[in-house]
């Protein structure tokens, strides 16, 4: 096992393409690292550069102490599961494991340890004598996991390995895997285009944009406190809904004004989020979890601010309703939230980004209880939850919080 360092990384392609820009990122013994963000954010090609698979343009990576940049990938002691699990056909589940084992001319005696080992680790014993074509894609995916163990590498990197499997086996094998990293305690750096996948794997999440990394903290750390408006709108579904609105002092305090409804920003947040009162009479992006929205209906009474909305969709859910509904607000149309819609393909507010429309009304999304009994086009009150709201600058798109 060893750390895995990124010191300044960048590659740039010959048409001028800037992929990774100056990449600072470490990597710990034994920990399960999750670069995550859309598509062509740079993290594939982060690890790759670790892998060997792409030159470095500039800076350092190091695999423990060594620097290897200009070693090859068989000499960097690391194993890779990509999105395929490029099986050999015409070889049985038992040879796949151990070919890479048989080039190195590895004895015979230890190679039958490693694949046992690693058949038993992922419940594969059963199977060692089947070809590829006779299994399931979750049960193809645990070969390729198993060819990687038996290497028993410095680190395991891992390139969308669940991509191919369908929704419920994915869940299955997040856990797996996860289970399996915990065991084992090999460095990993796993890489995926879903932030689920991120945010209930790693211990760490990195999160990219346009090559370059925007935060880098614990999957709660990431939710709770996102250092940017990209990164709050990225990590969470249903997405964090993101409002213009003007800090202004109302009732002897400070409210973030949306239209025509004031939300009091109360004592308790203040203490978190004191550079706020530094923005008195200025604008702000204002960001609202879903969770922090909920049918007033269903409240004991309280004083939490008001939303008045009108309903446009209704998802049950079972244990939860989701709720679509607008309100006289206006949606934040920052680049960083442009680009959040395209990655989900919300062609809409694609449009009107394009187009520089700011609509009366927009649509937010709250996760209300499943004791709700709005439907399409009812007038709806919802209450928010004035304790956790995030606010971020709408030039710069950083988090407004410390002083």
């Amino acid at each position: 096992m060893a750390r895995v360092t990124f010191e300044g990384v960048t590659k740039v392609y010959g048409d001028g393409v800037r992929a990774v820009d100056t990449l600072d990122l470490e990597v710990a013994d034994g920990e399960f690292m999750v670069l995550v963000g859309p598509s062509g954010c740079g993290k594939t090609t982060a690890l790759r550069m670790v892998a060997g698979l792409e030159d470095i343009t500039d800076g350092v990576v190091r695999i423990g102490d060594r620097v290897v940049n200009e070693l090859t990938p068989k000499s960097r002691d690391i194993a890779m599961v990509f999105q395929s699990y490029a099986l050999y056909p015409h070889l049985s589940v038992y040879d796949n494991i151990a070919f890479a084992l048989k080039i190195k001319r590895t004895p015979k005696t230890e190679i039958e340890r490693r694949v046992d080992g690693a058949a038993r680790i992922l419940d594969l014993e059963a199977l060692l004598k089947r070809k590829p074509r006779a299994l399931s894609g979750g049960q193809r995916q645990r070969v390729a996991m198993g060819r990687a163990i038996v290497r028993e590498p410095a680190a395991f990197l891992m390139d969308e390995p669940l991509s191919n499997l369908d929704a419920k086996l994915r869940v299955q094998m997040r856990a797996d895997i996860k289970k399996l990293q915990s065991d084992l305690g090999v460095t990993t750096i796993y890489v995926t285009h879903d932030q689920v996948e991120a945010m209930t794997m790693g211990h760490r999440v990195a999160v990219m944009r346009k090559g370059q990394l925007q935060q880098a903290a614990a999957p709660q750390e990431l939710y709770d406190n996102p250092a940017n408006v990209f990164v709050g709108g990225f990590i969470g579904s249903p997405a964090m809904n993101m409002l213009e609105a003007r800090i202004e002092r109302s009732d002897g305090g400070l409210a973030a004004v949306l239209d025509d409804t004031a939300i009091p920003l109360g004592d308790e947040l203040l203490a978190r989020r004191p550079a706020l009162t530094g923005y008195e009479g200025r604008d702000v992006v204002l960001g609202i979890r879903p969770e922090d929205l909920e049918d007033a209906a269903l409240l004991n009474g309280g004083g939490a601010p008001r939303l008045a909305g009108r309903v446009e969709l209704r998802e049950a859910l079972g244990s939860e309703v989701l709720v679509h509904f607008a309100v006289a607000a206006r949606r934040a149309l920052t680049d960083e939230v442009r680009e959040l819609a395209e990655d989900v393909g919300d062609d809409r507010l694609v449009e009107q980004y394009a187009a520089g429309l700011q609509p009366a009304s927009a649509t937010l999304v709250g996760r209300f209880g499943p004791r709700t009994r709005v439907v399409e086009g009812d007038a709806v009150e919802v209450a928010v939850d004035g304790r956790a709201l995030h606010f971020f600058d709408p030039q710069t798109g950083l988090a407004i919080a410390g002083a």
